[in-house]
């Protein structure tokens, strides 16, 4: 029988060394791992060999759209603007709350929807959500899961002056067979 070059069972014992050495490995793989990481996790496959990736449709710029808006001698003005794809149709449409630029008092809010025309470079209002003769301002507004969601304050009778609106109202529209559908998801209170 061939003895061992080793004597029997050298590495049974730990020594200072050993653990030294194993912390020296173990610090070297953790900072090794930190710098070699996956990408990042998408829930949208990457394009690959037969696929293409379907074009970024921007949605409507409210520059330059007449809005069902009469101002007189002053501007429409954009207040605010969300976007998202309202008739899933897979291309962004555009929701702007627009009023006249009074300079003084609380001019009515306009609630309009955009998209692009045939030719695909002019916006254009395809539809009114909150008419501004209803005397209307809008509080709160989102565009969200294909919803637009708006709080609305407004006046219980004509006499309200419009600085003072005494009524909030939540409302939200969907759009459904063709139309934009409005449900309230709650009564009208008093302010």
């Amino acid at each position: 029988m061939q003895q061992s070059a080793v004597p029997e069972l050298a590495h049974a014992r730990t020594r200072p060394i050993h653990w030294l050495a194993t912390a020296t490995a173990l610090a070297g793989v953790v900072a090794l791992s930190s710098f070699l990481q996956p990408d990042a996790a998408t829930a949208a496959q990457k394009p690959g060999l037969g696929t293409q990736s379907a074009p970024v449709v921007a949605a409507p710029a409210t520059d330059g759209v007449k809005f069902p808006l009469e101002c007189g001698p002053v501007q429409a003005v954009v207040e605010r603007e969300a976007a998202g794809d309202l008739d899933g149709d897979g291309r962004p449409e555009t929701v702007a709350v627009v009023h006249c630029d009074a300079g003084i008092s609380t001019p009515p809010d306009g609630v309009y929807v955009l998209t692009r025309g045939a030719d695909d470079t002019h916006a254009r209002v395809v539809a009114t959500l909150v008419d501004p003769k209803d005397r209307y301002t809008v509080k709160d507004f989102a565009v969200r899961d294909g919803e637009v969601l708006t709080t609305l304050l407004g006046y219980s009778t004509p006499d309200v002056p419009t600085c003072c609106p005494d009524v909030e109202e939540n409302a939200k529209w969907r759009w459904k067979n063709g139309s934009f559908v409005r449900s309230s998801p709650d009564q009208a209170r008093s302010v």
